[in-house]
């Protein structure tokens, strides 16, 4: 099959199809230690034939990968539209900043007096991350955001049981949330309810109420919400919640909203967990790393995952495990701490105005894409919104396209599909998050592209159904390749 995009054409083979015999890429060194007996070393573990690998020169390596880097989506290729997910701009410098060797290269197991440096920063950060957010103290050890609420839920669950208060069996979840609610909830052994939203798209007081009773142990709820809406109520919903002896958590995947606007413990939330690498630019995707620090006001200050980072009288800096209510260690280590350096450099180098405006331009970018999208797409929701859009395929019912040809067919214009089929109360949803990295111009080629498929839906409908067209593989089984995906290289059937 011969194809192309980009410039790079598919008739190449891969790694092992270029393989030649004697070819090398390195030649190695003498050894400059002493032989060891292989055989005594591993017994039955040693391998008896060679691996099958291929014989490559550096060159075919190379392009092999360079090549391969191209199929990527990426953000510094353009721009990325998943929503809730956030996939922004991560700058240089803060890449640069993390791989100083003195962070770098520190070993989780070195003494605290060895590590006084990165110490100080992780101080300094969650401090900072109490301050954006209104929380009292915060935790950096989980190392993903899934894990920053199992982590919150833990702590309300301890916190109800110290007080001797083992009848709170339910956890409230708004039927817009994200799907690690519900499982965060569930693998802390609570009873999940789910609470409708209303016509608006937002929680209520009135169905909060509904359902508060003196078993429930927490609400959670994320704001902005999955649909890009802020939940305007949030206030009378956590008075709800408090006045009924249970507590909030806030879901922070959302956070990048309200840098600098106003902070979620000020609304009434008890416990929440930041995405570094959704609000303070550490990269994230392909399985991590992630971070995903929780912050808990002062009533769950004692149950935080330990070591957290002291300051002593004399201005050092050391490991606090000694902390006889916390729910323990999350992992073996103190989380991702490259990640953790990443978002320390991007708050200091935007500093407290340059938050807030992050927060501006997401808000402003994903409403210029909404204006600009609303006559050619469905809006289930309409209204101002935060940092990211929801559109839906009704519009095109008439056509047959669904969102799934959408999506497909962004790819050929060299775009990463949105989020799609989410949040699940909006029936062929297309969420849009264009985050405050992307120009005008970025942006208007997006909507161009956008507002051409949707034309295409209604003049030539069979184009988007047998999109991607422009790719390696076109359409695949998609329902197939999650079941039985092809995870390793496998030579071909000469049978």
């Amino acid at each position: 099959m011969s194809n192309s995009t980009r410039g790079i054409s598919y008739e190449e083979p891969l790694s092992f199809e270029r393989s030649r015999p004697g070819r090398r890429g390195v030649d190695l060194p003498p050894l400059d230690v002493p032989e060891v007996d292989a055989a005594a070393l591993l017994g039955e573990a040693l391998r008896t034939e060679p691996a099958i690998l291929p014989e490559l020169s550096e060159m075919d390596v190379v392009r092999h990968f360079t090549r391969l880097s191209t199929w990527n989506a990426a953000v510094d290729l353009g721009l990325y539209p998943l929503g809730s997910c956030t996939m922004k701009y991560n700058p240089k410098l803060n890449e640069q900043v993390a791989r100083f060797p003195g962070l770098a290269l520190a070993h989780p197991h070195a003494p605290a007096e060895d590590v006084q440096g990165l110490l100080e920063l992780m101080f300094k950060l969650e401090k900072q991350l109490a301050t954006v957010s209104g929380m009292a103290r915060v935790s950096l050890q989980p190392a993903a955001g899934a894990q920053g609420e199992l982590a919150g839920v833990m702590m309300i669950r301890a916190y109800h049981e110290s007080r001797g208060d083992t009848r709170r069996r339910k956890v409230l979840i708004p039927d817009s949330a994200h799907g690690t609610n519900p499982a965060s909830a569930a693998l802390n052994g609570y009873d999940v309810v789910a609470v409708p939203s209303g016509d608006d798209g937002l929680l209520h007081p009135e169905a909060v109420e509904a359902v508060m009773t003196d078993e429930v142990a927490a609400l959670m709820v994320t704001n902005p919400n999955t649909l890009g809406l802020f939940e305007t109520h949030i206030a009378r919903i956590c008075e709800i919640v408090h006045s009924g002896g249970g507590m909030v958590y806030g879901d922070g995947a959302n956070l990048n909203a309200l840098l600098g606007l106003s902070r979620p413990g000020d609304m009434g939330i008890d416990v929440m967990h930041f995405n570094l690498h959704k609000t303070f630019s550490t990269p994230h995707g392909g399985g991590g790393p992630g971070a995903g620090p929780v912050g808990v006001v002062d009533a769950l200050v004692p149950f935080l995952p330990v070591p957290i980072v002291e300051r002593t009288e004399a201005g050092k800096y050391r490991w606090d495990e000694d902390r006889p209510q916390t729910i323990g260690r999350l992992h073996g280590n103190h989380g991702n701490v490259g990640m953790m350096v990443r978002a320390y450099a991007y708050i200091l180098s935007l500093g407290a105005d340059g938050l807030r405006r992050s927060a501006e331009m997401a808000v402003l970018n994903a409403n210029y894409l909404l204006a600009r999208l609303s006559e050619h797409y469905h809006v289930p929701f309409p209204g101002t919104v935060m940092h990211e859009c929801v559109l839906s395929d009704r519009g095109l019912a008439d056509t047959g396209i669904t969102t799934l040809d959408v999506a497909k067919r962004l790819i050929d214009h060299g775009y990463h599909p949105p989020t799609i089929y989410f949040p699940l109360i909006v029936p062929g949803a297309l969420m849009i998050e264009p985050t405050e990295s992307e120009d005008m111009e970025g942006l208007d080629r997006f909507a161009d592209t956008m507002i051409e498929i949707a034309r295409e839906a209604h003049d030539d409908p069979e184009a988007l159904r047998a999109a991607p067209q422009r790719t390696r593989l076109t359409r695949l089984d998609e329902t197939r390749a999650a079941r039985k995906p092809i995870l390793r290289w496998l030579p071909p059937d000469d049978s």
